[in-house]
């Protein structure tokens, strides 16, 4: 494998921004504590198989592996080496994986030998090293994400290190989040950007003690809390405010200090009622995979509105918020309705205040939805549909769960594709119904109908509607 020639890539910010610290400070707690010596070590490790594998500075290599030490580890070893690092949620089908990777890339890629089980928080596994018939990066970005998933039009999303350095720098300016000698209990995916940067990445930096659950549940989240006497915070999504606000009579937990909750707004019953069993603050945190924390409010005071993070503008035009962020985020996408003259166009409704500054999120104006705090595009679920065998035309739609309406090749193909649904797409991204119908209804110029009460005065096939088998993946 060729070197590529990117001298931005300087593998120097890993040991100066998150690997310095006190030998025999505990920074990580997976199943047990993890020191900072001992990560310095398991990162060196992980950099020479990796480069055995033949990762050079310059190059890319994409991790698929489940929240783990393995995670943590090959990440830090790529950036390390100074090569770039694609992150692949685990719970993809293989079908997605192989797309991704076939859109990415890399020289090499990381995977778990086995699976993760259900509702763990983290894993203990063994990696897998394998060489692709990819390139060396093609930009100087640290990390690439999708956006909201790996097929379709889901969007390539690239950040550099000194971008990731700013946003870890503008945690320390924001009031409530966790201080160095206190703890983050995260349920948050590392793969995605809460709980890479809000979790892993501000912990290492700022001296604050990264602990995963070892198990996704209301138990074993509030276990997690009680094995600690440090001041901890909670990070999640409102997914786990509904789970934990669902215990009748919690234990008391002195150690817990508040909640912070990424994604949409609580609603507001669930938020009192997990104020009224914890005791403690509840704070919701405003982002998007292209910039990070955008705006907070972690004390509740100015619910529902946040506040724009320390070093961010945020404003409205034509009832959009748009954030300002010098450079596009969009690898390969050169979009003005997305990324324009230093403004992201965030595709969220919403208002801010002239006076105040303060900013009121008011919903998606464009088709990503929200499934058990996961984020899924239902334009990508619909070119999924679309593109598989025996499917003439789809078209996907979203009220309380994601729902699909079809029209076949053949009326009797319904089961065969409910089964390629199930290695096409993880189990939060399908649809929970399936409705076939004659004939999709389109506007005078030809174009689909994608509004609910159109759609289900479409004419039915017989025996057509069918709930999707399967669980959900659930979120993390």
């Amino acid at each position: 494998m060729t070197e590529g020639a990117y001298p931005q890539l300087e593998p120097e910010w890993v040991d100066e921004v998150l690997l310095a610290g006190a030998d025999d400070q505990a920074c990580l707690h997976l199943d047990q504590p993890i020191t900072r010596a001992g990560l310095r070590r398991m990162v060196a490790e992980r950099q020479r198989a990796l480069t055995e594998a033949g990762l050079r500075r310059g190059g890319a290599c994409a991790l698929c592996l489940p929240p783990s030490v393995a995670f943590i580890t090959n990440l830090l070893a790529a950036w390390r080496i100074g090569a770039q690092a694609s992150l692949l949620d685990h719970r993809l089908t293989r079908y997605e994986v192989d797309t991704a990777l076939a859109r990415l890339r890399p020289q090499v890629v990381v995977t778990a030998e086995g699976s993760a089980a259900p509702l763990r928080g983290f894993a203990d596994v063994t990696e897998q090293v394998c060489g692709y018939p990819g390139r060396p990066a093609t930009t100087t970005h640290a990390v690439i994400q999708l956006s909201s998933g790996s097929t379709g039009p889901s969007k390539i999303i690239g950040r550099d290190a000194a971008n990731l350095i700013e946003e870890v720098r503008r945690y320390t300016q924001i009031d409530g989040v966790p201080r160095g000698g206190e703890r983050i209990v995260s349920l948050a995916s590392m793969v995605h950007v809460l709980g890479l940067v809000g979790a892993l990445l501000y912990g290492l930096h700022a001296g604050v003690k990264l602990t995963i659950p070892a198990r996704m549940t209301a138990d074993g989240i509030i276990g997690a809390v009680a094995a600690d006497s440090l001041p901890t915070t909670l990070l999640g999504v409102p997914f786990h405010i509904e789970l934990l606000a669902s215990v009748p009579d919690p234990p008391k937990l002195p150690q817990l200090t508040g909640m912070t909750t990424g994604g949409e707004l609580v609603r507001g019953d669930v938020y009192t009622a997990f104020t009224d069993r914890y005791g403690i603050r509840l704070g919701n945190m405003y982002g998007m995979t292209e910039v990070g924390v955008i705006a907070t409010d972690l004390f509740g005071e100015n619910r529902p509105a946040v506040m724009p993070a320390p070093g961010l503008t945020v404003r409205e035009e034509a009832g959009e918020l748009l954030v300002s962020l010098p450079e596009s985020p969009y690898v390969g996408l050169a979009d003005p309705a997305r990324w324009a003259d230093g403004w992201l166009h965030t595709k969220d409704a919403g208002t801010v205040d002239p006076r105040t500054g303060l900013v009121r999120i008011l919903g998606r104006l464009d088709s990503q939805v929200s499934v058990g705090g996961l984020k899924v595009d239902l334009t990508e679920v619909e070119h999924t549909l679309a593109t598989m065998p025996g499917v003439a035309a789809a078209v996907v739609v979203f009220d309380a769960a994601i729902e699909a309406y079809l029209v076949l090749d053949r009326g009797d193909r319904l089961p065969a594709v409910e089964s390629e649904i199930a290695t096409r797409l993880a189990g939060y991204k399908r649809p929970r119904r399936l409705n076939v119908v004659e004939q999709l209804p389109r506007t005078a110029t030809g174009k689909l109908v994608r509004d609910r009460a159109v759609l289900r005065e479409a004419t039915p096939v017989a025996a057509s509607g069918s709930a999707v088998s399967g669980a959900d993946a659930g979120p993390g």
